[in-house]
């Protein structure tokens, strides 16, 4: 999908991506946060956020239900949809890092492609990947709005982890047990990787 006319033109800023990330005392990147719905996404990205802003960092989180509010309201959810709205956030987030903003996504984004997709939008190091690794059975059991219900009852189309697939991640750079380990546990290894690789301070 891509209708661009030979007439749009890169425009290069004088403020470069290296000053942002000088004024804000850190470099930018993604955290991109994948997993089944109720496998914790959102809650760790958001606690996430939360470390980082206390420890002065601009940070801004993208949801998953709150961009299909917006930016990708206009999408369903059958495999071209995922793949359109997938696209959309994977630029989204690469304009924010450009800002010297760290962007964390919450998103299911089930397939590997699309997920890799993104990946290639970024330098080395910049995409790093965080695999709420949680079983189907929690899922289910942590269901509120009881979607997962309904799709086994047929009445949502195209449920991940249902009646449609999820592509666990093969090499993810943090990998978190969120059905076993709390989740200021979760927090906690999800900064060590960024301390470790000096991407915060």
């Amino acid at each position: 999908m891509n209708d661009k006319s030979d007439n749009v033109v890169w425009h290069h800023a004088t403020v470069t991506r290296e000053r942002r990330q000088k004024l804000n005392g850190h470099r930018s990147f993604v955290l991109w946060f994948t997993g089944l719905s109720g496998s914790g996404k959102s809650t760790l990205a958001h606690a996430v956020e939360e470390r980082l802003h206390r420890m002065n960092c601009r940070t801004f989180v993208f949801d998953g239900d709150n961009v299909r509010h917006g930016l990708c309201s206009d999408l369903g959810f059958g495999e071209e949809d995922r793949r359109e709205n997938i696209r959309r956030i994977g630029e989204m987030t690469k304009l924010f890092v450009e800002a010297g903003v760290i962007a964390m996504t919450a998103f299911i984004s089930p397939f590997r492609a699309e997920r890799q997709m993104v990946r290639g939008l970024f330098e080395p190091g910049e995409f790093i990947e965080v695999y709420c690794d949680c079983s189907l059975e929690v899922c289910e059991q942590r269901d509120v709005k009881g979607l997962y219900a309904k799709a086994r009852a047929g009445l949502i189309p195209n449920y991940t982890g249902i009646s449609s697939p999820y592509e666990e991640p093969e090499s993810p750079e943090v990998r978190i047990r969120t059905d076993s380990q709390s989740l200021e546990e979760s927090v906690d290894a999800v900064l060590n990787y960024l301390k470790e690789r000096q991407l915060v301070g």
